[in-house]
């Protein structure tokens, strides 16, 4: 599923002469790898900001540090921060951000494993932050914060 979603993206951001940026905690880089594996993607994808630690974040994409001691690192305004802070580092048309707890540590009572947000922002300057609970071990749960934000990326695109 996630060839299939990543094909689509390039296929229509390509069709639209769109670009997209990643930004990227727990998935580590995969969706960009994930796009980059569809022959043209040089055309739409700009690149990805691999922001796993917290210094990353904040040094990389500008998030703010007191935002990341307020409400942590998986939250809806850190994940807002690290799209914003993609579009602005990059210039691309349309950038995603992943936070979240793939597992199998690292999980709270109120951030079980599983917890992730992603945020998307387009050519608006629109930034908009979904709360995902995945279940399953680590690698499923970086594929599907995968396959869910191409398929917010491609909804969102479709109506532009």
């Amino acid at each position: 599923m996630l060839t299939e979603l990543s094909a689509d993206t390039v296929n229509l951001l390509a069709s639209g002469r769109q670009t997209l940026a990643t930004a990227e905690s727990c998935t580590g880089g995969g969706i960009c790898a994930a796009l980059t594996s569809i022959p043209g993607s040089s055309e739409v994808v700009w690149g990805a900001f691999v922001t796993y630690s917290n210094d990353a974040k904040m040094t990389v994409l500008d998030v703010d540090a007191g935002l990341l001691n307020r409400e942590g690192a998986v939250s809806a305004g850190v994940a807002k921060a690290m799209a914003w802070g993609a579009r602005v580092r990059s210039g691309a048309d349309w950038t995603l951000a992943v936070t979240g707890i793939a597992g199998p540590g690292g999980g709270t009572p109120d951030k079980p494993v599983g917890t992730v947000w992603i945020a998307w922002c387009g050519p608006e300057n629109q930034v908009s932050a979904e709360l995902f609970q995945f279940k399953g071990n680590r690698e499923e749960i970086r594929i599907r914060t995968a396959e869910e934000a191409l398929k917010g990326l491609l909804l969102r695109a479709a109506r532009e």
